[in-house]
């Protein structure tokens, strides 16, 4: 579901997630990035922000992506391979997390470099906690792609847990902001991985992206 009706595949989506989804390398250094031969979505977004669940809901896998409370579990990109046609990458949260300020400015700096560096990468995916709405640090993020034409989308997550008037103005609020941002898709995303809401449509937009 999202705030404006699109034109999805929904059979392509599905299609494509029915295939093998492995679990390739996790990327501590940009060397260790795997050659750029397939096209690749990455998932950001604040610690705890659930995008472990997330992925694994779109994979239909239960334990593809490490979920933990502890936010910060994440400390580099995770490379997934989709059919052999793509790669999902997670990367690590920004925001708060539990780890040391040198470890916090390290991812900082890994996720920096490849969002400015990575010629296949074709869009981010913004994961936004419905419940708190967009933060500073998903607007720095923000700023950042803006500067470098990387395209992104928000998609907001744990929609399960607020009440619809309360959805319905997160929503206003984002899509004004979105406005602003020259790299951003217009329209949010809403899903929720606990009720497997919006994770067909999700599917089919990552599958546009082969």
């Amino acid at each position: 579901m999202s705030d404006t009706p699109e034109e999805y595949d929904i059979e392509a989506g599905n299609r494509l997630f029915s295939g093998t989804c492995d679990f390739i390398l996790g990327v501590a250094e940009l060397k260790q990035l795997p050659d750029d031969q397939l096209n690749e979505v990455a998932f950001a977004g604040r610690s705890n922000v659930g995008k472990s669940s997330l992925i694994n809901a779109i994979t239909g896998r239960t334990s593809l992506a490490r979920t933990s409370h502890t936010p910060g579990r994440t400390q580099q990109l995770n490379y997934f391979n989709v059919a052999k046609q793509m790669y999902m990458v997670d990367m690590p949260g920004y925001g708060y997390a539990q780890v040391s300020k040198s470890t916090r400015n390290e991812w900082h700096k890994l996720i920096r470099s490849y969002l400015r560096g990575r010629a296949n990468l074709r869009c981010v995916m913004i994961l936004i906690d419905s419940r708190h709405g967009l933060k500073e640090s998903d607007i720095e993020l923000m700023k950042m792609l803006d500067e470098t034409a990387v395209s992104y989308r928000i998609i907001l997550t744990k929609t399960d847990k607020i009440k619809n008037d309360e959805r319905e103005k997160r929503l206003k609020s984002i899509t004004d902001v979105l406005k602003k941002h020259a790299a951003a898709h217009p329209i949010v995303t809403l899903t929720s991985a606990h009720k497997k809401a919006g994770i067909e449509e999700l599917r089919a937009i990552i599958a546009s992206y082969i």
